[in-house]
C-alpha cells in the first residue's frame, strides 16, 4: 500500500479499478484547514489525464508495471507486431497503443513494451534514435544570423525541426522524448 503523501512523479497505483501514473504532484498545507495532495494523473491504459486532490492519509494499492524490451517487426495495416527476444512470442498492438513511439521506430528496432497484469498497453521508443532525412528544403545562404530551423521529414514519417546546414539524405540523431534534433551522424 502507498499513501497519498508518498506519491511522487512516475508512481503507478490503482484507483477505482483503474491504473494511474503520477505526472505532477503538490503537497499543500494551507494555513487554515487540513493538508491535501494535488495531483495530475494519467490513466496508463487509455491515456486520459485528470487532476485530483487527495487526503495525505489516503491509501492506494501500488500497481506493478512490467517493462520488457522487444523488437519491432512490422505493421500489417491493422496491428504493429513486436517480438520478445527470449521466447520469440509476437505481441500485436493497435495504433492507439504505439501512437507516441511509432513515429521514431523502423523495422527491427528495439522498444520498451509496458505490461500490466500480462496485457501490453504502451510502447516507449529508445531515448535516442538515428534516422535518415527523406525530405527537406535546402537552406538559404545568408539566413544564418540566428538559430533558424527548417522542417525535415524522417524515414519513419516524423517531422523534426533541424538547422539549415542539414540536408536531405543526412542521418541525424533525434531525442524521442522531446522530438528535437540532437546532431548529425
Amino acid at each position: 500500500m502507498i499513501s497519498a503523501g508518498d506519491l511522487r512523479k512516475g508512481t503507478t497505483f490503482e484507483l477505482d479499478g483503474q491504473v494511474y501514473t503520477v505526472l505532477e504532484f503538490l503537497h499543500v498545507k494551507p494555513g487554515k484547514g487540513a493538508a491535501f495532495v494535488r495531483t495530475k494523473l494519467r490513466n496508463v491504459i487509455n491515456g486520459g489525464a485528470t487532476e485530483t486532490t487527495f487526503n495525505p492519509n489516503a491509501k492506494f494499492q501500488e500497481a506493478v508495471i512490467e517493462r520488457k524490451e522487444m523488437q519491432y517487426l512490422y505493421n500489417d495495416g491493422q496491428f504493429y507486431y513486436f517480438m520478445d527476444q527470449e521466447t520469440f512470442e509476437q505481441v500485436p498492438l493497435v495504433f492507439e497503443q504505439v501512437e507516441e513511439a511509432i513515429k521514431y521506430l523502423k523495422e527491427n528496432m528495439f522498444a520498451i513494451i509496458k505490461f500490466y497484469k500480462g496485457e501490453a498497453f504502451s510502447v516507449e521508443a529508445p531515448n535516442f534514435v538515428e534516422l535518415q532525412i527523406v525530405e527537406c528544403e535546402p537552406g538559404v545562404k545568408g539566413n544564418t544570423t540566428t538559430n533558424v530551423m527548417k522542417p525535415a521529414t524522417l524515414e519513419t514519417g516524423a517531422v523534426v525541426p533541424v538547422p539549415l546546414f542539414v540536408n536531405e539524405g543526412d542521418t541525424i540523431r533525434v531525442d524521442t522524448r522531446t522530438g528535437e534534433y540532437m546532431e548529425r551522424v
